[in-house]
């Protein structure tokens, strides 16, 4: 058995050596869904049994996983690697590197990746966030509603908020935010009128916001989001 097991980490070890390698933007399962001078956000899905193609990560990214879920990572030069990941699990990947990401549960694995295009600059900027975070989680209570900071990387605050119905989604500072759904829920502005239609969003849906704005959910069930909010 174990001597199986090696031929079959070998026989992983020499495919991947034989793997053609292209950019991110050039993998058909990375789709390009939202890009601005902050981040490029692919939505991200692999069907059962399926892998994607060896490709470059050349900045440092986030990415949230959309249900629960197992791949194998095939990273460039390594060993694979089993990962289990929850729904809405939140990671940081430092670039540069290059993997194969394969699904062999069944059911299509999903996630969205977020590039931080400013990562060079921001890695030795100042952050306005509490430098301790970048070990220890944090938890604010807020009207109607909870956000669990979960890490700062590259001067980045990234937290997973859950809002009940009415509930308020504090302003982010004027550098910017961006946020990404995890479930089905109604997002309504302020300054909008309480009869105009909300914005709908899905799990994997990504909206970018731009100065402060507070926003309320306008629907009637739990909306679960994560945001990364820049310096």
């Amino acid at each position: 058995m174990k001597r199986f097991v090696l031929l079959l980490a070998a026989a992983l070890l020499a495919a991947q050596a034989g793997a053609p390698e292209v950019e991110i933007t050039a993998e058909p399962h990375h789709h390009l869904v939202l890009e601005n001078k902050s981040v490029r956000v692919f939505d991200v899905e692999v069907d059962p049994g399926a892998e994607t193609q060896m490709h470059w990560h050349r900045h440092d990214y986030v990415y949230v996983t959309l249900g629960d879920t197992e791949i194998v990572n095939i990273v460039k030069d390594k060993a694979p690697a089993t990962v289990k990941l929850r729904d809405g699990e939140t990671r940081f990947s430092p670039a540069t590197f290059a993997h194969i990401v394969r699904n062999p549960i069944n059911r299509p694995f999903r996630n969205i990746t977020i590039e931080i295009l400013e990562d060079d600059s921001l890695r030795g900027a100042a952050s306005p966030w509490d430098t301790k975070q970048n070990e220890d989680r944090g938890l604010n209570i807020l009207q109607g509603g909870t956000q669990q900071i979960l890490f700062v990387k590259d001067a980045i605050r990234v937290s997973e908020f859950e809002l009940q119905p009415g509930g308020v989604f504090p302003k982010p500072r004027a550098g910017g935010c961006l946020l990404v759904a995890v479930n089905d829920f109604d997002l309504r502005g302020d300054g909008t009128s309480p009869k105009a239609k909300a914005d709908h969003l899905k799990p994997g849906d990504s909206k970018w916001f731009s100065g402060k704005r507070t926003l309320t959910n306008a629907g009637s069930t739990t909306a679960k989001f994560v945001t990364l909010e820049f310096p």
